[in-house]
């Protein structure tokens, strides 16, 4: 692999411009995104069931779709809300389903399956794949002027928006939000109606005659066929008002005679929008994965831009979330921190090794960052903040190889050995100890990278950025790196004097620029105490390991986290009213709430959402809000990051002042795998009054807890209801049926449909209903005159005639999770205040009031402790493979169980250094902490590996002389002390920005390498002594005298 290098420089050359010319083109077309896309695991299925109650939605809807799916083997979970009306059902697949699309098949079966045995009156089921993914550009049509809006031409222009920007190369998908249903509405008086013997049904039924658009059959000719159409089509408002009108008398009038005719929007909005405090319409667009951002972004900033001057007057058109300008940041300040730790990198090895070893080292780092680039374009992974910072990562493990074969490489050329044989003797050396530590270092960060479930796919690109550079790295240090080394320090030590005076000063005699950092005071302390070590194994070894053993023991005081919140210049803010809200209520509330935020200085806008979800602004925010006037949800967009905690934290309290009866979340957005609520308590059991009361408890004891902002349940909230008393005599001397009586003030106060207007690609419907004026009115409802279908001649009687209103309580909601009801109880907590810190305190609170569940019920808990604890035993999955390929590895490469024994207490010992590091440094053992752990320890055994491998190839050493032990420790500290300096600063970048998500992972790996490299030092060849005693020949002290060592020799 050496020698054609070596002798044909042509192909050196060639190679290093194909590597680099396939890195960068690589890089210029690699996709960009701000944080890995996750797989979609989640679908919701919606059913509306009008005028039905929570429990008969969940007996004859939710449950006989629960039914359905139990079957598909592939769903994990199957979570239903049976609400008033309405049906939804979430179905999310097991970790192991990478490709959802053929369960979703499967689902979409047994959906249609489910919808035959629905029961009359409930709607067709709706099936929606739940994208974790954020928005690419969110844009909004809002209304300009004090009047009224014209929501039919904010939806227009929406519309006409939506399909520019649909006709891109590259858009995936196009939503709208607080776009209302347009449709043509008679607006009748019943007292009119009742005047003519006309019910509502029997009104919309003429009107639907009214509108041929059935088939009149065909003309056939032995030469053609022509279809035959009754031109009666309804084409116009005017033609509505027109339709002629057959009275119970037999006469006909005009329907404008006792109706009123108009276009507008369905009435009231089931969703709406509020832009800077105005109404409007928003459009969010979704990029096709697999492109560059930045490139998709610039046409569509220009087709909004194409759209804008076609607005009229009163309409404004403005971006209120860009993606691309987040990723554009996010991915320039990594590739700063990039660039930062590969110049520290470098720069901690000029000072180490000298200038002329440090610029062939430095050449690994761009060599194989251009391979990786290359290897992600093959694999088709972004570049985004995961793939690099397994870079940066990296960057400290990758130059390792390298520092290890150009040190060998200069020691060989140093004793008199031509360039091509140093190069050639080293590789074949040390190929079997740097392919052994490589294929350990990849065994460790294998697990997290094959880690299933969201979790693997969010953190996966860190291992597998890092097992890229590793594997390139060997195999380019084992090649061109050794070359260079050969043909470049190979030069130094001939006879001929620099030229110049750069030249001589780079050269001059025992500069340390030239020859390496020499630190004689603190040489002498280090040669005394290893050899100290040597000559004492048992006592080095227990106070060695003793630093290890305080780790894990103050690990038990670690706090612990999943993942951390985002430092971000946007929030999000979540309001929930009582259950009977309306939405215009809804809409006024938020707007006092807006008001209360712009008070804050740093607060630029807000961007409410009433009545369902926004959208997603960012990728993990749960998105399943819909048909819920009560609900409205904002986000919040501020002019910088800095301060978002305290104000959080200060608009939480004004909020809830503000609207103490409501439920108020304010919160920053959360890194990671979604899940609803930082803390929760699921119980389950059969009885709906028993799992109230249950709840009721818990809520009362989380309330107590200082940290807990707000507190929900499944099935505290109600919901009244006006429930008609029937008098069943009364109801049979009218001739009417209950179902009648039902179906006929469900046609009076929410209409029903007759014909539809076909305008361009729309159908609007024609709804027949009361004016909202009397449909608000008790009074009005209860003088309604109803009359049976099938006979006319008993004439009308009015409600009032029939029963009594009576308002109810009613149950607003029934949760099930994997066919069992449940009430889940959660906890929104203070930003600041880690989950598990709430979730330690509800459990002492629990235990301390001693509450029992009765027979049947049973409880668990959720939130970020279940997807920790899923992530956890996921990544331990692997923990066998990893530990036999790990063994496997080093008895093959070291040729001994007993020395393989030694790696595995280093790499223990390297996890209780990670522990302490953390504890030190007060940082929490989150989901990063424990990534950067397991990774550490493939990290940590190398110089562990190297120095046994010296020690095997001396031939005093292999028999435990203690002199020569200590005499092949020093000649081996140079580059032990190296890798583990130019590793440690490669994450100072990370350690110095500051952000919550890289710090422990920093911190974990960077204390752990120091660690490591203790022992590396000190209990390996302690360790070392101590197995082959016995079968040395040689006994006694280490000589005073000492070889080379990176604290004060020189490359000389």
């Amino acid at each position: 692999m050496v020698r054609p290098f070596f002798t044909n420089i042509r192909l050196l050359v060639l190679t290093i411009i194909l590597i680099l010319a396939w890195g960068l083109s690589a890089y210029q077309s690699l996709p960009r995104q701000e944080d890995p896309e996750l797989v979609s695991r989640i679908a919701v299925i919606t059913t509306a069931f009008p005028g039905a109650s929570a429990e008969r939605v969940e007996a004859l809807v939710t449950t006989v779709l629960e039914a359905e799916l139990a079957e598909i083997e592939e769903i994990d979970v199957i979570e239903s809300d049976s609400r008033v009306g309405f049906s939804s059902v979430s179905i999310e697949l097991a970790d192991s389903i990478d490709n959802a699309q053929p369960v979703w098949s499967k689902a979409r079966d047994a959906m249609d399956d489910a919808a035959v045995l629905f029961p009359a009156g409930a709607a067709a089921p709706e099936f929606s794949e739940v994208l974790l993914k954020a928005y690419t550009l969110v844009a909004s049509v809002t209304w300009e002027l004090p009047n009224q809006p014209n929501y039919a031409l904010l939806r227009r222009y929406a519309e006409d928006l939506g399909v520019t920007l649909r006709s891109l190369n590259g858009t995936e998908d196009v939503d709208f939000f607080g776009s209302p249903d347009e449709e043509i509405l008679v607006e009748i008086n019943a007292p009119e109606l009742v005047g003519v013997g006309l019910s509502p049904q029997e009104l919309a039924n003429q009107v639907g005659l009214s509108d041929a658009k059935a088939s009149a059959g065909q003309l056939r000719t032995p030469e053609q066929t022509v279809a035959i159409e009754v031109e009666s089509e309804l084409e116009t408002t005017e033609q509505i008002r027109q339709i002629p009108i057959r009275t119970s008398g037999g006469q006909f009038t005009r329907l404008s005679d006792i109706a009123s005719v108009s276009r507008g929007i369905r009435s009231p909005l089931s969703d709406a929008a509020i832009v800077s405090g105005k109404p409007a319409v928003v459009v969010g667009v979704m990029m096709q994965s697999g492109l560059r951002i930045d490139q998709w972004a610039a046409q569509a900033r220009a087709a909004v831009d194409d759209v804008r001057d076609r607005l009229p007057e009163g309409l404004s058109l403005t971006i209120i979330f860009d993606q691309s300008g987040y990723v554009e940041n996010r991915i320039s300040t990594l590739m700063v921190n990039l660039v930062m730790s590969a110049l520290l990198v470098v720069g901690v090895t000029v000072v180490a090794m000298g200038w002329r070893s440090a610029l062939v080292i430095g050449t690994a780092l761009p060599f194989t960052i251009f391979a990786v680039f290359g290897w992600m374009s093959l694999l088709g992974v972004p570049i985004h903040q995961m793939s690099v910072t397994g870079l940066i990562i990296a960057l400290g493990l990758l130059i390792d190889n390298a520092i290890v074969v150009v040190d060998e490489i200069q020691t060989d050329i140093k004793t008199g050995a031509e360039p091509l044989h140093a190069a050639t003797k080293t590789v074949n050396y040390l190929k079997v100890p740097l392919l052994a530590s490589t294929v350990t270092t990849v065994l460790t960060f294998l697990p997290i990278y094959l880690l299933p479930g969201a979790a693997g796919e969010f953190v996966g690109t860190i291992a597998l950025g890092v097992i890229l550079a590793l594997i390139s790295s060997l195999a380019i240090s084992l090649s061109l790196i050794a070359v260079l080394a050969a043909r470049l320090l190979g030069r130094r030590h001939q006879p001929q004097p620099p030229r110049g005076q750069v030249a001589r000063f780079l050269a001059r005699p025992g500069a340390w620029w030239n020859e390496g950092l020499s630190l004689p005071w603190l040489a002498r302390p280090y040669r005394w105490s290893t050899r100290r070590a040597t000559a004492r194994p048992l006592l080095a070894i227990a106070l060695v390991l003793s630093i290890p053993l305080v780790g894990f023991i103050s690990a038990t005081t670690l706090e612990n986290q999943f993942f951390p919140l985002v430092d971000r210049d946007q929030f999000q803010v979540e309001i929930e009213f009582a259950a009977q809200t309306s939405i215009e209520q809804t809409r006024a509330n938020v707007l006092q709430a807006r008001d209360v935020m712009l008070a804050h200085e740093t607060v630029q806008d807000v961007y409410w959402f009433v009545g369902q979800s926004a959208p997603r602004f960012y990728y993990n925010i749960q998105s399943s809000r819909e048909n819920q006037p009560y609900y409205a949800q904002a986000m919040v967009q501020l002019s910088s990051e800095a301060g978002v905690e305290s104000l959080v934290q200060a608009l939480q309290q004004e909020l809830s002042d503000l609207f103490p009866a409501a439920r108020v979340i304010v919160q920053k957005f959360q890194q990671g795998p979604p899940f609803d609520a930082p803390v929760e308590m699921r119980i389950y059991g059969p009885n709906l009054d028993e799992l109230r009361r249950l709840g009721m408890d818990v809520r009362a004891l989380l309330t107590t807890i200082p940290d807990v902002v707000a507190v929900r349940d499944d099935l505290t909230e109600g919901q009244p209801k006006l429930g008609l008393n029937l008098d069943d005599e009364q109801v049979r001397q009218a001739g009417l049926t209950n179902t009648e009586i039902a179906q006929q003030l469900d046609a009076y106060s929410e209409g029903v449909t007759g014909g539809a207007i076909l305008e361009s690609t729309e159908n609007l419907p024609v709804r027949v209903r009361l004016t909202n004026a009397d449909r608000a009115s008790l009074n009005q409802l209860a003088s309604l005159d109803l009359r049976p279908a099938q006979a006319q001649d008993r004439g009308f009687r009015p409600t009032s005639a029939l029963g009594e209103f009576e308002l109810v309580p009613q149950l607003a909601s029934i949760a099930r999770r994997n066919e069992q009801r449940v009430n889940t109880v959660q906890a929104f907590i203070t930003a600041g205040v880690l989950p598990s810190t709430v979730l330690t305190a509800l459990q002492a609170k629990l235990a301390a009031a001693n509450v029992e569940l009765p027979p049947g019920y049973r409880y668990e808990f959720g939130g970020e402790v279940e997807e920790q604890s899923s992530a956890m035993g996921n990544l331990l999955l692997f923990l066998p493979i990893l530990l036999l390929g790990m063994v496997v590895a080093l008895v093959l490469s070291l040729g001994s169980f007993r020395q393989a024994g030694i790696i595995a207490v280093v790499a223990v010992g390297s996890i209780g250094m990670a522990l302490l590091s953390l504890k030190l440094f007060g940082s929490v053992l989150g989901f990063m902490a424990i990534v950067g752990t397991m990774g550490l320890i493939g990290v940590a055994i190398n110089d562990s590996i190297v120095v046994l491998t010296a020690f095997n190839e001396d031939p005093e050493a292999r028999h435990g002389d203690p002199r020569a032990v200590h005499r092949v420790l020093l000649k081996a500290t140079r580059h032990v002390v190296t890798t583990t300096a130019t590793t440690m600063i490669g994450f100072v970048p990370l350690l110095a920005g500051g952000d919550p998500f890289w710090q422990p992972l920093a911190i974990a790996i960077s204390g752990g390498i120091a660690g490591a490299t203790l022992l590396a030092l000190y209990f390996v060849p302690a360790a070392y002594v101590l197995i082959k005693r016995g079968q040395s020949p040689h006994r006694g002290h280490p000589a005073e005298a000492a070889g080379p060592l990176v604290l004060e020799t020189s490359n000389a």
